[in-house]
């Protein structure tokens, strides 16, 4: 298994363009998403409005999820990401020009349909011609394109962001137009991979129901992703993002080693363990948040999340058919973000009301209910040799 898989050419031109494709995607929404609340605020919005504007854009992303992801099987993959990138180079020239905080809260959840058509879309196209043997390790690789983006946006946003909004979306639409470029660019889907217009659309119910799992473990993450700073902040640590910033390390130094591991042993074998540390990692932030706490937690937490989506996307490849890729994609990312966004809404509500430790604990306790969850829905699943190879 190894040796094959040694074999098997991963980083290729097309591997390139989606790793260039995804970076720009994930460099222009994060300049975008940590700013946009201080703009809410600057228009007269409250906090709690300037709060709704990711959980709006998230819950919309999870709704469409299913339904866009189907479509991006039915019309073309290539096509999905063409049509989503000029969508969203408008989405960010209408932001520069709004003037009403109201106004920009309603678009998000137009926003967040396309949104979704390019997250569903790119992962299916990714997913459609890595090697078999390597897609843990390949969609592990393609994963740092966005931890990286992610890294360097929000710095980015807010340095744009005192010359002025208008500014920062400009560069934003700058970057979606290089993005649609680069998705024109795309080499010609195979035909396992091709569109096909008769095909019926359909939400994948047995796949969002296994990815509850996800659900599951993102809820923490979007506790600590919008309130990790905050407690930073309030232990006296410096610098604020001391947790995202391990976390990101960490992220990016074990994914070239557990990919790889995980397509050689077996996706189980790596999956449930990662989710038990997301667990652990959850509980060890719940113990403390002073820095030894924060960083211990960000290692570990990094450690099993930062390779759980990849690996849990190789299983499921294994059990999926080629045309349904796109909606497959769809339920994942609508489990997904569905747990970000409560996580974070519910986070919050927990620390205003009872503190930090509780708040981490509960996120915590949702991680771990991950691993019973998960070991009796896979059953759900197709057995992997049933699956016709792409």
């Amino acid at each position: 298994m190894f040796m094959s898989a040694s074999r098997d050419p991963l980083f290729t031109p097309r591997f390139f363009l989606m790793c260039a494709f995804t970076f720009c995607v994930f460099v222009s929404a994060f300049q975008l998403f940590p700013v946009a609340p201080f703009r809410i605020r600057d228009l007269g919005g409250s906090t709690f409005a300037a709060g709704l504007f990711l959980a709006f854009l998230t819950y919309a992303s999870a709704v469409f999820a299913p339904l866009t992801g189907s479509l991006a099987d039915r019309w073309g993959r290539r096509r999905a990401l063409v049509i989503s990138g000029g969508a969203l180079t408008l989405f960010s020239v209408t932001y520069g020009l709004l003037a009403d905080y109201r106004v920009m809260l309603g678009l998000t959840l137009v926003h967040g349909l396309f949104w979704s058509a390019m997250l569903t879309a790119s992962a299916a196209y990714m997913s459609g011609w890595l090697p078999p043997t390597r897609r843990a390790e390949g969609l592990g690789y393609w994963g740092l394109s966005s931890v990286l983006a992610v890294a360097v946006a929000p710095p980015l946003g807010f340095w744009l962001y005192r010359f002025g909004w208008g500014w920062m979306c400009l560069v934003m639409a700058g970057l979606n137009i290089l993005m649609t470029l680069i998705a024109a660019c795309l080499p010609p889907l195979s035909s396992a991979e091709a569109p096909r217009e008769r095909q019926r659309l359909a939400i994948e119910w047995r796949i969002l129901i296994v990815s509850f799992t996800l659900f599951l473990y993102a809820f923490g993450y979007g506790g600590v992703t919008s309130f990790a700073a905050m407690y930073a902040d309030a232990n006296g640590l410096t610098p604020k993002a001391i947790y995202l910033s391990v976390l990101a390390v960490t992220i990016i130094i074990t994914r070239p080693f557990l990919g790889p591991l995980a397509d050689r042993v077996g996706y189980l074998r790596v999956f449930v363990p990662c989710l038990g540390l997301i667990a652990v990692g959850l509980g060890l932030l719940a113990v403390g948040g002073t820095r030894p706490w924060q960083v211990a937690s960000a290692i570990v937490f990094g450690t099993g999340f930062g390779t759980a989506y990849p690996v849990y996307a190789a299983y499921l490849l294994q059990r999926i058919e080629a045309r349904k890729r796109g909606a497959s994609f769809g339920a994942l990312i609508s489990a997904f973000d569905t747990g970000i966004g409560s996580g974070s809404l519910i986070t919050g509500w927990i620390i205003e009301h009872a503190g930090y430790r509780l708040a981490f604990g509960l996120g915590a306790a949702v991680a771990a209910a991950a691993v019973p969850y998960f070991l009796v829905a896979r059953r759900l699943l197709p057995p992997a040799h049933r699956v016709p190879a792409p």
